[in-house]
């Protein structure tokens, strides 16, 4: 059964940091292009980082140069590291997987999900 399972949200204030996990099972996780999306209430999910099989990162505009992704393969584990943390960043964190990271970022009905992880930041 594959399952990606979130942790590492909770309230932070702004300008502080916070670290999201995601430990994947039931695939061969190092064969999957991993990423991080984030959705708040009334508006769609969108996406924040991804890596590649080979490392390869990408990031949305707003979060470049706060927010670093990076994957364990011998962990079949995911992470999001974020820092400067603002308001805007509230939001329920979820982990995909997908075989392509095209298709993570522009076909998300096919990703796999996680099941969320809800990150809030205080002003």
């Amino acid at each position: 059964q594959v399952k990606l399972v979130e942790s590492g949200g909770g309230s932070v204030e702004a300008g502080g940091t916070r670290r999201l996990s995601c430990v994947a099972s039931g695939y061969v996780f190092g064969d999957y292009c991993m990423g991080w999306f984030r959705q708040t209430p009334g508006k769609e999910r969108e996406g924040v980082a991804s890596i590649a099989t080979n490392g390869g990162t990408r990031y949305t505009e707003s979060v470049k140069g706060r927010f670093t992704i990076s994957r364990d393969n011998s962990k079949n584990t995911l992470y999001l590291q974020m820092s400067s943390l603002q308001p805007e960043d509230t939001a329920v964190y979820y982990c995909a997987a997908r075989s392509n990271c095209g298709r993570l970022w522009s076909a998300t009905m096919g990703n796999l999900w996680g099941q969320g992880t809800q990150v809030t930041v205080s002003s």
